[in-house]
């Protein structure tokens, strides 16, 4: 099997959809998270999450890299692999936030008329 191929290649994506959903989840969460730690609604602080991000921002911010970028379909995968690692990791360490919302939510909205 050519590994090159697009049907390998679309087959390959869908076995890793649950990865890529868990990036877009660690995104979204990310933002409202880090706005309720600087207002102080969430504690303690997930310092790994914060370290995580850091790692990844500055993974694709700065020139150092594994594959230089100027190797273009090279370097950009290793920058989409690497981040793309990083953020799966955030994701874990989001879980506790996501419950902690969650029950604060149902907490926050007013009781259903019968």
């Amino acid at each position: 099997m050519n590994p090159l191929s697009t049907w390998w290649l679309v087959r390959r994506l869908k076995s890793r959809a649950w990865v890529l959903k868990r990036i877009v989840r660690a995104l979204k969460w990310f933002v409202p998270m880090t706005r309720d730690v600087l207002r102080g609604n969430f504690r303690p602080v997930p310092w790994r999450a914060f370290g995580l991000m850091a790692l990844a921002l500055g993974y694709l911010i700065l020139p150092f890299d594994l594959i230089p970028d100027f190797l273009v379909l090279l370097g950009v995968l290793d920058d989409v692999m690497i981040v793309g690692w990083l953020l799966n990791r955030i994701d874990g360490q989001l879980e506790a936030y996501r419950l902690w919302k969650q029950h604060k939510d149902t907490q926050d909205s007013p009781p259903s008329a019968a």
